[in-house]
């Protein structure tokens, strides 16, 4: 709730700040708006005592002498009325009507000296120049008389000057009292000040759902936080793409969905690294008890001389095999960590194709598959030897382990910007599933062919997808359960490979990827 309080507080603090700036500014215009319009109606009310024939003028001489008092004393009821007072002066400085025996203002030589130029004097002062003593009434027979200092009251006055033939023939001395104004101008604030307090609890209520409903959301993310820093990632806040709020919570959504993600993909790894962990525990067991075995005949002499041969190159395949495990993984770990170096140059793949076809061939008897190479004799790749080779013999090995009785086929063509290969068979296929996760690591699709002499790790097809993107190619898989399965592998040429790193070998002219 603090930061509805604060966010109410910065809200009431512009609307006050507001409010107070706008009622100065009017409360300033209106004041000199009132002046203005009070000189402009005593001019006015000037104007109508001289100009309606109620002063009679000597035409020759220009001056006052006399006046219709009948009609000037109507003039001046209505006025006293208003209160408005004036008095009326002749061309020579004397008073010719006052409408109010208390106010006779007097007009300086300066003033005189203005008017003459014919221009209007406005003014504010007093009606007497110090302050008097009034006596307050007795409240009871005894109590003693008091005495106040009352401030004179101050008018607003008009001067005007008028002219017969250029000649100045009288002058109009008109004012109101200014407390009448000021009435008028503390109603005017007071009604102003009603609208700012109006204006204030408008703005906090306003301010209080508007900073309540910012405040709500960010609550709901900070619970949505605490739920993250608990592991439950099973989250996702309400967003209507308006503000940057909503924003943040389609960030915040995408967060828990990677984390609960990355979560599952963890679990599934550690999952598989036991797996892994199992499997090659059993597959060390079985070649380690068997050198053991060995071993202990040996030392014991209990096995005999025409044995002893076969014996030993038991412990020599055990020993290659456990060799071979601890080999894939470490090779695995340099591939993806870009520790090797790749000699890439352009070769004929056609020889290599055939040359694993033979090698090859004998274990796919075994399970009475056959070999069949559609490629070309003389097909040139750009690729490093040693590692195409690993490449294809992984691939066309795990073919001849996932197939029985059937065909694999090893196809190969000129493509634009490179060269492309297939290994298709006829075995046991794959789910999409099984496909999609076919490139982890420890992953096998067959848990049932774990002990096998040709799976060993589930780690074969992860380094070949990881030789492949290090040559710059593409690899994808089409499976159908049942139906077999095809590899397809892309090479790029030369000019189409990546080339990072590559340094030029001088001696042999191929390149070698640092």
């Amino acid at each position: 709730m603090r930061l509805v309080w604060r966010q109410m507080l910065g809200i009431l603090v512009v609307v006050v700040v507001l409010c107070t700036t706008l009622t100065i500014s009017f409360v300033g215009i209106t004041n000199r708006t009132v002046y203005l319009n009070t000189w402009r109606q005593l001019s006015q009310n000037a104007d109508s005592l001289i100009n309606d024939d109620e002063i009679i003028f000597n035409k020759k001489t220009g001056q006052i002498v006399g006046i219709e008092k009948s009609q000037v004393d109507s003039k001046a009821r209505m006025l006293i009325r208003q209160h408005v007072k004036f008095a009326i002066y002749d061309g020579k400085h004397a008073l010719r009507y006052t409408n109010e025996p208390d106010y006779i203002p007097t007009i300086s030589a300066k003033e005189w000296q203005t008017i003459k130029t014919g221009q209007a004097i406005q003014k504010r002062a007093n009606v007497a120049k110090t302050t008097k003593k009034v006596t307050i009434k007795q409240t009871t027979p005894h109590s003693p008389k008091d005495e106040k200092l009352v401030a004179p009251p101050e008018m607003t006055t008009v001067i005007k000057p008028y002219f017969y033939k250029g000649k100045l023939v009288a002058a109009v001395a008109i004012g109101t009292f200014t407390s009448t104004m000021r009435e008028n101008m503390n109603q005017i604030i007071n009604d102003l000040l009603i609208s700012f307090l109006i204006a204030v609890l408008v703005a906090l209520v306003i301010s209080f759902f508007v900073s309540r409903s910012l405040t709500r959301r960010i609550d709901a993310m900070n619970k949505a936080t605490r739920q993250v820093t608990r592991g439950d990632y099973n989250i996702h806040l309400e967003n209507r793409q308006k503000d940057e709020l909503d924003e943040l919570s389609h960030n915040f959504n995408v967060m828990a969905r990677s984390l609960q993600e990355s979560q599952e993909e963890i679990k599934e790894q550690e999952e598989r690294r036991q797996q892994f962990l199992a499997n090659a525990a059993h597959e060390m067991r079985t070649p380690l008890t068997t050198i053991n075995g060995i071993l202990e005949g040996l030392a014991y002499d209990v096995i005999p001389e025409d044995e002893k041969k076969h014996s030993i190159e038991l412990m020599q395949r055990d020993t290659k095999r456990l060799i071979r495990l601890v080999n894939d993984n470490l090779n695995y770990e340099k591939i993806r960590t870009n520790q090797i170096s790749l000699n890439r140059k352009v070769f004929d793949a056609g020889a290599v194709i055939t040359n694993l076809r033979d090698q090859l061939t004998k274990k796919a008897a075994a399970k009475d598959n056959q070999l069949v190479v559609t490629a070309p004799p003389e097909l040139r790749v750009y690729a490093d030897y040693d590692r195409f080779v690993q490449i294809l013999f992984n691939i066309i090995q795990n073919a001849i382990q996932f197939t029985d009785h059937g065909t694999i086929t090893i196809g190969g063509r000129l493509v634009s910007h490179g060269t492309e290969f297939t290994v298709q068979d006829t075995g046991i296929g794959m789910t999409d599933e099984q496909v999609a996760h076919i490139w982890e690591r420890f992953y096998k699709a067959d848990r049932s062919r774990m002990s096998t002499k040709y799976g060993e790790s589930g780690i074969g097809m992860a380094i070949v997808h990881q030789l492949v993107k290090l040559h710059g190619g593409k690899i994808r898989v089409t499976s159908r359960l049942n139906h077999g399965t095809t590899f397809t592998l892309f090479f790029p040429d030369r000019q189409s490979a990546p080339h990072t790193g590559v340094k030029k070998n001088h001696e042999n002219g191929n390149e070698s990827d640092k």
